[in-house]
């Protein structure tokens, strides 16, 4: 509810004579006294009552409620937006006309009893009147037929503090027995079940569609498929490619029970009876251009459900989350850059579960804490996945396995990359990276923002300011380095005829998106007036491809930035504005910022090949990323490296992301690990934020520290805005910039690992930058943890994020650490440890039982992959471990699928540590290993062997660390180190 506590709750009960009830008429009558009662003099020289008296009291009287109605206009006017009035409620029994123009009937509807509303618990009171802005009286909601009983505010003062003020207890909600589908028949499918939902009377929104299929798919034994559509009519169906299942699972480790009266889906766990999905919870609606349905939540332990900027942990204290691809700085509780329908939810003894619903619409998403949710989508039809983990690794890649498993990264996209937006030309870019490389920093990657363009126009550059850019190229590629420009979807469409071919050839070859009435829709963004590619059409990938290469040939770029494409406009809808329509102005609009769905981007009627813009939106960003990682790869032969800020589910399979445009703030920088955690959980490992962050004067300190943060994030590049300071590191104080180098140094040091990370989240659907939960599912106190993170299984990073400290407080679960820079043990009983923590630092511990392969850095990675590997054994208390490498020629395509790669497993045992090729390349060939390290040895060795041959070693007995050095030992053969 958006607004319910603006007004007091006796204004709102009695806003109408016709709610007041008998008694409370018969009391007021009360108090009005008989007339003639007023002319009995009690003293006689005066009357009690003169006329006069009487007239100046009735006239007071109508003065100040004449004030008071007045100022309770102009309140109720300030609070109300101007950009969506407030719609007025639906009547109870009245014509009205649906999506399709033709009258339709709404029954009478009953007011719910009383006693019967107010014994539902105000935690499962499931809002009925939704509507964002309605100042829900009343009157409006029981012409709904729900039951309306106001929330003291002292019952609403622990989710009242949300910063929209728009979320609480729901004032309307829903009566038992509210009226909504009945399943009327059901049959045995190949796969599961399918019936026949019916719906007998109408709903309050127009255009219900009252018989529905309904399907059950047993797909796997860990993933359930439902679908409820339209047996009648075809509805838009996002067209992202899903496996299609041909046999029925025949040991699922689900029930599915089915509820006819009313209609619901109850879906548990087998191994523990764990209620998953419940939907008999709150009615089904599935209207033309509203569908929702709620369900229960086993905890209130939520994860997911991007893009929005929040803890890692979702609240669950009346919080709504709308999905519709915008253009806005990252801020809570607003919809921001991507959508992405999936939660992972815990439950009690450390199981987790997965939910994806396959619908691209603008979409809220209410959490309560019964714990239950609501989904609320505007179009398309009820397409919904279970998946049964039973853990949270493997409720993630099951979820890949729908929507499809990242892309196997260039190796440069792993180093560090600098932009900033404001270099101003092409020398003052060039004097950064030689500033860099004097310093001895490592930088793999240069980039441009728009201002290397020719008035901000695409596959341009601007000739003086610019003119050297195709040298600054070459020699990026001389040293290694690679470059990457910006290209917003926008196509200036004002340049004269003839002199700018994008825009004639995408006008001859009908590429761009079109208005309601068949025209090139013209928006407006940095260029100026703009067309929009409709990236939905395979013409368009073509004349992408082209453009792109045509100027590759000029600037040999070697990766595409894609912003803008949620798509932005500085308009709302076009020039000409946007037609009366449902679709512009559906019966119910989410949550979303501006109130209206073409705020700030096109309008929901523009038309687009596959659909209209309502139903594809928010896939925009997917779809261009698509259509440039295929030019990409077309044009330089090797694997593309796109990153993207919309983004929608299966975009790990084409493009990373960032986190948008933050600010130079402590916040910001602590808000980025939920994020990077979040997009991994949603199946785009390769993210990261804005290091020193994008908006704002960054200060020193915080600089530094977020730069050794960023030395984490799978995907790490400084970028900042036009008129603000220089922030890449060789702009500080001599100690901040070695201490920006120092974390740099560490990261490229770490690359072996990180590189085989990815591997297994390309292959096997696993997180890279890892919750800790993923890793401890049986400790609840992981569970909210995102001030730390993992690197795979067992490398812990705990940054500082708080100004002017020498340490950091971090959560160890239970078990033994290693710090990783000295080998010193840290045992844990499962708690939090202060750890010193100076501005040089960031804290990083090995799990025991793991095993690392690290390099030797260097300033680009082309140079630091090449150099030999040490190893680093963290051992258990039984003296085990074990780990992995993944190697090939770090670009090109499908070398896993075309078994061109090495990978080598690592493992000790009883002191004795083997080396096995699993599969042999040329590229391994290459690489030596030049020692290992081994944490936790507990005893020094007398004699140390490598392959059966004596080796030199040494032992710190304070750390119990044992190092061999000097071995030489070729990655391609299998080996062995043993100690005694």
């Amino acid at each position: 509810m958006v607004s319910y506590k603006r007004l007091d709750p006796e204004n709102v009960r009695f806003s109408n004579a016709a709610l007041l009830g008998e008694s409370a008429l018969t009391q007021e009558n009360k108090s009005v006294r008989d007339p003639e009662e007023c002319e009995r003099p009690l003293i006689p020289p005066r009357p009690a009552c003169s006329a006069t008296t009487g007239l100046l009291v009735l006239g007071s009287l109508l003065l100040v409620l004449c004030a008071g109605w007045l100022l309770a206009t102009m309140f109720w006017l300030h609070n109300v937006p101007s950009d969506q009035p407030h719609k007025p409620p639906t009547p109870s029994s009245t014509n009205r006309t649906d999506a399709q123009g033709s009258k339709e009937q709404i029954p009478s509807v009953t007011v719910p009893n009383p006693q019967a509303c107010a014994v539902i618990a105000e935690s499962w009171r499931f809002d009925c009147y939704p509507e964002s802005h309605a100042v829900v009286t009343r009157e409006m909601c029981e012409a709904r037929g729900c039951c309306f009983i106001p929330v003291s505010s002292s019952s609403t003062s622990s989710s009242s503090s949300s910063p929209s003020g728009r979320h609480g207890i729901p004032w309307c909600f829903y009566p038992e027995g509210f009226g909504s589908y009945s399943l009327v028949s059901v049959n045995d499918t190949t796969l599961g079940e399918e019936g026949r939902l019916v719906r007998d009377t109408k709903t309050y929104y127009p255009g219900d569609i009252m018989t529905l299929h309904l399907e059950i798919r047993h797909e796997t034994n860990t993933r359930l498929r439902v679908r409820i559509t339209d047996p009648s009519n075809s509805r838009f169906e996002v067209p992202i490619t899903v496996p299609n299942a041909t046999t029925k699972a025949d040991s699922p480790t689900y029930s599915v029970e089915l509820s006819k009266e009313p209609f619901g889906l109850i879906v548990k766990r087998l191994s523990t009876g764990t209620v998953l999905l419940n939907t008999t919870v709150a009615p089904l609606f599935f209207a033309d251009q509203f569908l929702q349905f709620s369900s229960s939540l086993p905890s209130s332990f939520i994860y997911g459900l991007g893009e929005h900027r929040s803890t890692f942990l979702h609240d669950i204290q009346w919080t709504t989350l709308t999905m519709w691809a915008r253009d806005v700085p990252p801020v809570e509780m607003t919809n921001l850059y991507g959508a992405h329908p999936f939660y992972l939810a815990m439950e009690e003894g450390g199981d987790a579960h997965g939910f994806f619903l396959l619908n691209s619409n603008a979409m809220d998403v209410a959490l309560q804490p019964a714990p239950a949710l609501t989904w609320r989508t505007i179009g398309g039809i009820l397409d919904f996945y279970v998946f049964l983990g039973p853990d949270p690794s493997s409720v993630v890649s099951q979820y890949l396995e729908v929507i499809g498993s990242p892309a196997m990264p260039v190796y440069w996209a792993l180093g560090y990359h600098l932009c900033r937006w404001g270099y101003d030309s092409s020398n003052a870019t060039w004097d950064v990276v030689k500033s860099m490389r004097n310093y001895g920093i490592p930088q793999d990657v240069q980039w441009n923002d728009i201002d290397y363009m020719q008035r901000f126009m695409d596959f341009t550059y601007d000739p003086s300011r610019f003119s050297t850019l195709p040298e600054l190229v070459k020699d990026l590629h001389f040293h290694g380095q690679r470059y990457v420009m910006i290209l917003d979807p926008g196509i200036s469409s004002t340049e004269p005829a003839g002199s700018y071919s994008p825009y004639d050839e995408g006008l001859k070859r009908g590429v761009f998106i079109n208005d309601s009435d068949g025209n090139t829709l013209i928006g407006k963004v940095w260029p100026g007036l703009t067309a929009y590619p409709d990236f939905s059409s395979d013409v368009t990938h073509e004349w992408w491809y082209d453009n792109l290469k045509r100027f590759h040939e000029k600037v040999p770029f070697d990766g595409l930035w894609i912003d803008m494409n949620e798509p932005s406009n500085f308009l709302d809808g076009s020039t000409n504005g946007c037609p009366s329509s449902s679709l512009e102005d559906p019966p119910y609009t989410p949550g979303i910022l501006g109130g209206l769905l073409r705020s700030k981007t096109l309008c929901a009627t523009a038309q687009q090949k596959i659909s209209v813009h309502y139903n594809v939106h928010s896939l925009y960003g997917l779809m261009e990323a698509k259509a440039s990682a295929s030019a990409l790869q077309r044009i330089v032969g090797k694997r593309p490296f796109v990153i993207s800020r919309s983004s929608f589910p299966s975009q790990g399979m084409y493009s990373g992301h960032w986190l948008g445009d933050n600010r130079s703030q402590w916040k910001d920088l602590y808000a980025s690990i939920a994020g990077i955690m979040t997009f991994n959980l949603l199946g785009i490992p390769l993210v990261g934020a804005d290091i020193c962050g994008f908006g704002e004067e960054p200060q020193e300190e915080m600089c530094v520290r977020w730069t050794q943060l960023g030395a984490f994030y799978p995907f790490t590049r400084n970028h900042n805005g036009i008129d603000m300071k220089p922030q890449d590191p060789t702009a500080f104080s001599p100690l901040a910039r070695t201490a920006m180098k120092q974390a740099l140094l560490l990261r490229y040091s770490l690359f072996p690992i990180l590189y085989t990370l990815f591997h297994h989240a390309h292959v096997q659907g696993h997180t890279v930058a890892r919750p800790l939960m993923f890793e401890f599912p049986g400790d609840v106190k992981t569970y909210g943890i995102d001030r730390q993170f993992l690197w795979g299984k067992g490398l812990l990073v705990t940054p500082v994020v708080d100004p002017g400290v020498d340490y950091v407080v971090g959560y160890f679960p239970a078990g033994l650490w290693y710090d990783y820079y000295t080998g010193d043990s840290v045992p844990s009983k499962g708690e939090e440890l202060r750890l010193q923590a100076p501005l040089d630092k960031i804290n990083l511990h090995l799990r025991e039982g793991v095993i690392i392969p690290t390099q030797r850095p260097n300033i680009t990675l082309w140079v630091s992959s090449g150099q030999p590997l040490h190893l680093v054994s963290a051992l258990s208390e039984d003296g085990s471990a074990s780990g992995d490498l993944f190697w090939d020629d770090g670009e090109s395509i499908d070398t896993y699928e075309t078994n061109q790669y090495a990978y080598i497993v690592f493992d000790v045992t009883q002191n004795v540590m083997t080396s096995q090729v699993l599969r042999s390349h040329l590229e391994a060939t290459y690489i030596t290993v030049e020692s290992a390290s081994f944490y936790g040895v507990k005893a020094e060795p007398n004699r140390v062997l490598v392959n059966s041959q004596d080796a030199a070693f040494t032992y710190r007995a304070n750390q119990q660390v044992l190092t061999v050095s000097e071995l030489g030992l070729n990655l391609s053969q299998n080996f062995t180190i043993s100690w005694m």
